[in-house]
């Protein structure tokens, strides 16, 4: 089952046993990390066309969102429907949620290969995961900063360093020693 250690991620307290219990969580799990995957990628965004994530945006006129274009979609990219008739039905795998459905606009599964497609469930969890910390790491420096030094022999407080991106400008090269 992809995503499923065996330990409780991430409290690492116990496994969920009940399997409709684990579904449902999983279920969640999927959405909450597809959601903080889109808002990390926002935030970098909107962190490097204004400086801030939580800029304003109309600071920034060049955006290309203002364009005026009509929104492209990606259904079917590669070709139409798949005529293999295997067992392995994605579809009806945990993750087609409402109210999209189904969603692969790449046809990446098309081929209905079960094994080449837990490992991308799996991967897009893991990724999820890391995008649900990333999105928390970014807003908390906004409303909260360490009290003391980050790097006492260089005089940084962390109060010194900027949100965001920025960060990166006044971190030391050699770390916070």
């Amino acid at each position: 089952e992809p995503g499923n250690y065996g330990v409780g991620f991430p409290t690492f307290l116990g496994k969920v046993e009940d399997p409709e219990a684990r579904k449902t969580k999983l279920a969640a799990e999927l959405a909450n990390g597809r959601l903080a995957m889109m808002a990390i990628i926002g935030m970098f965004f909107q962190d490097g066309l204004t400086g801030s994530a939580w800029g304003d945006w109309s600071l920034y006129t060049a955006s290309p969102l203002r364009a005026g274009r009509e929104p492209r979609i990606a259904r079917n990219f590669f070709g139409g429907d798949s005529t293999s008739y295997a067992s392995f039905d994605p579809a009806k795998e945990l993750g087609v949620q409402d109210p999209i459905g189904f969603w692969d606009p790449l046809g990446l599964s098309a081929d209905k290969d079960e094994a080449t497609f837990k490992r991308r469930r799996a991967v897009e969890i893991k990724h999820g995961r890391i995008a649900m910390y990333a999105t928390i790491g970014y807003i908390v420096p906004e409303y909260y900063k360490f009290p003391g030094y980050l790097s006492p022999s260089l005089g940084l407080k962390f109060s010194d360093v900027p949100n965001g991106l920025a960060a990166l400008s006044k971190l030391p090269v050699l770390g916070g020693a």
